[in-house]
């Protein structure tokens, strides 16, 4: 398909707050880098009352509060008059109908189509019947492609429902789920780490490398979001999609290529290693706390056992990493915001030197909020017999390529969907197997309670029960040692 054709981007849910927030800037910041087609319309739907005018100041307010760069007043005026609102119902087909004449007469040759639903889930698939009986997704020499926003369902269930609904409308080619951590410079930097430098591939495996532990750490709690996430918890908002998808970019083999298929090719080939969880295997394997306070905030049930953290110890069973373990957290409410991902590489087999200690080497990969790069060696401390003091080597983005060198996640993602590149973007099948590893630890909190719900303070790094299940493995998180190392 021709992506030099003017394109239509129509927007469901543009009065919402992630257009206003995310994505007009982003397009905005593309089309000032020259990275939109020259001819464009960006079309918002929506039950808001709007004329374009008012949609176009909505939007201009948004920008100047929430985009993460400075525009001037001749930029916004270049781009405003790409915009335009469709007032309309999801459940209408005489919307979609008065949407199609409306693009009908914005689109004066054949035109690229890129449907973005910043709406609920459950309204995904209606939303492509009206497209598909409106005649809107027919490739008449342009393509249509559909973003999906997160979540991909709720359990296995539903994402299986969820993407038999959607292949009802469209084939897998034209989705595009997306998942806005992916499309984090820090993110995609792990994958050139690995393959673009020889000297850690030769001992990325389980010959050299201990454990690997990936924490996405937030210092906020629920903010605006209680009515959604009690009920849905840590585990469905934040392991099932960012932390799984951060373990199969440490774990994969190198595809044959870059392209969207060998990649997802060798995610999906990750995630099927790693055998989902017995109940008892939940129990050892699995921790899940709450806050304290957490039931008395707006709108939570005050007798939720809602988690807002978990700890999981995952193996990949390949030839790679057999007996490795994955350490993966994420909480609300902890110490400091972080996300980072430490390969702990082993001791040396034999102690030559007569040093009283020697840790052993670590490479940390800081995703946020300071992106780089550590690895932690020994050398030996000056005017010393065979002392060894712990140093280390950096790198940060910020000081490499500028404060402002890094873009926006959806910047990033918008601008492949825009290409045809979806290799950020989850399969279909990467988003059942990610659920089928979930589901069976979801189960066995919700049906069986265990392990037992823990409790832990605010601002600190967790419960008890979060540093036990590495202690009983004679391990111990290590984020503080690499605070330590970006610190010095």
């Amino acid at each position: 398909m021709n992506n030099d054709l003017p394109i239509s981007i129509i927007i469901f849910g543009a009065s919402g707050d992630l257009t206003q927030r995310k994505l007009i800037p982003s397009f905005l910041n593309l089309s000032r880098k020259g990275r939109l087609p020259k001819n464009f319309s960006i079309i918002g739907f929506g039950a808001t009352v709007f004329t374009d005018e008012q949609f176009r100041d909505h939007l201009q307010n948004g920008a100047k509060q929430f985009a993460g760069f400075n525009f001037t007043n001749e930029e916004w005026e270049s781009f405003a008059p790409h915009l335009f609102y469709q007032q309309g119902r999801y459940d209408q087909v005489v919307d979609f109908q008065n949407l199609a004449k409306r693009l009908g007469d914005l689109e004066t040759e054949t035109t690229n189509r890129l449907y973005y639903m910043a709406i609920p889930p459950t309204l995904f698939p209606n939303i492509i019947e009206q497209l598909g009986a409106t005649g809107q997704l027919h490739e008449n020499g342009g393509w249509r492609r559909v973003v999906l926003e997160k979540p991909f369902g709720t359990n296995l269930a539903s994402a299986e429902k969820l993407n038999l609904q959607v292949h009802k409308g469209l084939n897998e080619n034209q989705i595009y789920r997306i998942d806005h951590y992916l499309g984090k410079e820090t993110v995609q930097n792990i994958l050139f780490t690995r393959f673009a430098n020889t000297i850690f591939e030769p001992i990325w495996n389980r010959t050299y490398i201990d454990n690997v532990q990936i924490t996405v750490a937030e210092k906020v709690g629920l903010e605006h979001r209680a009515g959604f996430y009690d009920g849905v918890g840590v585990l469905r908002d934040m392991f099932q999609n960012h932390l799984l998808q951060l373990l199969t970019l440490v774990a994969m083999e190198p595809p044959a290529s870059f392209s969207a298929s060998h990649l997802r090719n060798e995610k999906v080939k990750v995630l099927s290693a790693i055998k989902p969880m017995t109940p008892e295997q939940v129990s050892t394997n699995t921790v899940r706390a709450q806050y304290k306070g957490y039931r008395s905030e707006a709108q939570v049930n005050p007798n939720s056992t809602t988690p807002t953290y978990a700890a999981l110890r995952l193996y990949v069973n390949n030839w790679r990493w057999k007996g490795v373990p994955f350490y993966l957290r994420s909480g609300k409410n902890l110490s400091e915001k972080q996300s980072q991902i430490i390969i702990q590489f082993k001791e040396p087999p034999l102690a030559m030197f007569p040093m009283q200690t020697m840790k052993p080497n670590m490479l940390v990969l800081y995703l946020q909020p300071d992106e780089g790069l550590h690895v932690r060696f020994e050398a030996k401390a000056p005017d010393t017999v065979a002392e060894t003091r712990s140093v280390d080597m950096e790198f940060h983005y910020a000081q490499a390529f500028g404060q402002t060198a890094i873009p926006e996640a959806y910047e990033r993602l918008l601008l492949d969907a825009i290409q045809g590149d979806a290799s950020l973007f989850t399969r279909a099948d990467e988003v059942e197997t990610a659920w089928s590893l979930i589901d069976p630890i979801l189960q066995t909190w919700e049906t069986h309670q265990t392990p037992p719900l823990g409790i832990y303070r605010p601002g600190s790094w967790g419960p008890a029960e979060g540093y036990d299940l590495l202690a009983r493995d004679g391990r111990r998180w290590l984020n503080e040692e690499a605070r330590m190392m970006l610190e010095s």
